[in-house]
């Protein structure tokens, strides 16, 4: 079965895309006027804000992994990094694992020889995943009145998260593999404290930005539920539902208050997001242009000096 999806890993994300799509369309049947109307109250400042969010996130997930390469021994320069980060972007247009295949791929095409080995660079993303995984432990109880779950089930989930994370740190502490070289930064503490401060940069910028579209839209949300569609998000992601993630993450956790604005407010994370990551994206194809060209530009100068 794995192997089968990841032959036909694109058909089986348009199918669920469409089938999600499908679903969403059905709840919102007979609700296209307040659908609309929810979507035009967001007014192009408040976008713009969404916008600017989402592209503070990812700088800060693209500094906690360069943070994280760093210290398992890779020199790649920041820029080739972010760069290489951004192409995750498109990545992430299927699902979050896409994304990551998608950055270690372009990162070892760009600066092989600066650049650790690809099961180093996979291992080097697991101390970030962990940060993330444990801040939704932490904040998971945001889910237990939505969506109707025991009292009890976060504190199983902190517990084996912790597990987890200790488990993670035992193997920092091995070497002689390239795969745990990668988890080098749980060995440090200064390097482990500024990943977990650019974590959680990344984190409240996504936080936040879902709290402004949530209101933007007339959802009378609280920082909690903005906690609680962030985790929906990040949890469906991981299946092949494609661009209606964030309509069916919003819809799934404050449908209750209302169908078409919670999903115009999940139409809008997404809108945002994306137009967030091409910015990011469209940064990086300019850098690489001008990167590409400068060199010709200065030996083009210095062969114009007269001798």
């Amino acid at each position: 079965m794995r192997r089968f999806g990841r032959r036909r890993r694109v058909p089986i994300t348009v199918v669920g895309s469409l089938a999600t799509a499908a679903v969403l369309a059905f709840v919102l049947a007979g609700r296209r006027h307040e659908f609309a109307a929810a979507l035009g109250d967001a007014t192009v400042w408040v976008l713009a804000v969404a916008v600017l969010l989402q592209v503070v996130a990812l700088l800060g997930r693209s500094e906690a992994w360069h943070l994280s390469i760093e210290a398992a021994g890779g020199t790649v320069p920041r820029r080739a990094l972010y760069r290489a980060s951004s192409m995750g972007v498109l990545g992430a247009l299927l699902n979050g694992q896409v994304a990551i295949a998608v950055r270690v791929g372009a990162l070892r095409r760009s600066s092989p020889l600066v650049s650790p080995q690809v099961p180093t660079l996979v291992a080097a993303e697991l101390p970030i995943l962990a940060i993330e995984a444990t801040l939704a432990a932490l904040t998971s109880f945001t889910l237990v009145a939505p969506l109707g779950l025991p009292w009890w089930l976060p504190l199983v989930a902190l517990a084996v998260i912790a597990a987890a994370s200790a488990g993670l740190r035992q193997l920092a502490l091995s070497t002689g593999r390239e795969l745990w070289r990668g988890l080098t930064v749980l060995r440090k503490l200064n390097g482990g404290s500024r990943v977990i401060a650019f974590v959680l940069l990344a984190v409240f910028a996504q936080i936040f930005r879902n709290w402004v579209l949530l209101h933007a839209v007339g959802v009378d949300a609280s920082f909690f539920d903005a906690i609680a569609v962030l985790i929906a998000v990040v949890t469906l992601s991981q299946l092949p539902v494609g661009p209606s993630v964030g309509a069916a993450a919003a819809v799934l956790i404050l449908g209750r208050n209302g169908v078409a604005a919670a999903a115009a407010a999940g139409v809008l994370l997404t809108a945002t997001g994306t137009v967030g990551g091409l910015c990011f994206l469209g940064w990086a194809s300019a850098d690489r242009i001008w990167s590409a060209r400068r060199p010709r530009t200065d030996r083009g100068a210095k062969s114009d000096r007269p001798l």
